[in-house]
């Protein structure tokens, strides 16, 4: 009887985890640089997308993107580190990202990153840290586990601070991670990455 039932019920299951799925609007990643901003529509130039107009929710958040060190990197702050697996079981960061406090927990885990082949993003708490040869080794805990991350010299660190819609200005560099694609083909978004001082977001 138990067989019976699953079988039965197997096919509406899956209908409706597929409608759901369907559900969700599938998302563009946009970057380049700001033409024109009016309060509501987002104009931007696109390297890979060319023009593209975004409309910005009016719960927008804006964050802008600097550039930070090693000494910015302590115990305490929530960081997302892109690195790649070394042999001994740590991770070699390519990338570090000091996340705002009002981000904390975002994306939070250890899971496979798009940069390089095998390559692997960390977002958590930084426990600890210790100054060694080849730069900073931070231990990064996050809900389940923790890595071991080596931070080395050329390794790029980025801060991530809360800003507003007036950064949004013609030149600006800016950055999408997901805009909404709706089905008459326009973009929405209700977050902007916008760099400071040169850095160029991604």
């Amino acid at each position: 009887m138990g067989t019976f039932k699953w079988i039965g019920w197997a096919p509406l299951y899956l209908a409706l985890a597929t409608g759901a799925a369907a559900q969700q609007p599938p998302t563009v990643r946009v970057s380049g640089t700001v033409e024109s901003f009016d309060g509501q529509v987002l104009a931007v130039k696109s390297p890979k997308l060319g023009e593209v107009k975004i409309s910005l929710a009016a719960n927008t958040t804006v964050f802008g993107v600097t550039k930070a060190t090693l000494a910015d990197v302590k115990p305490g702050s929530f960081i997302g580190a892109g690195a790649m697996p070394q042999a001994d079981g740590s991770q070699r960061a390519i990338r570090v990202t000091i996340f705002a406090e009002v981000q904390r927990g975002l994306g939070e885990g250890h899971r496979p990153w798009d940069l390089q082949p095998n390559s692997t993003m960390t977002n958590g708490s930084v426990d600890e840290t210790v100054a060694g040869v080849d730069g900073r080794t931070v231990m990064v805990k996050y809900q389940g586990g923790e890595k071991k991350i080596v931070i080395p010299p050329d390794a790029t660190i980025l801060a991530y601070m809360v800003g507003d819609k007036s950064e949004l200005k013609p030149g600006a560099q800016i950055a999408i991670v997901r805009a909404a694609k709706k089905p008459d083909g326009t973009l929405e978004a209700n977050r902007v990455n916008v760099g400071r001082g040169g850095v160029t977001p991604e």
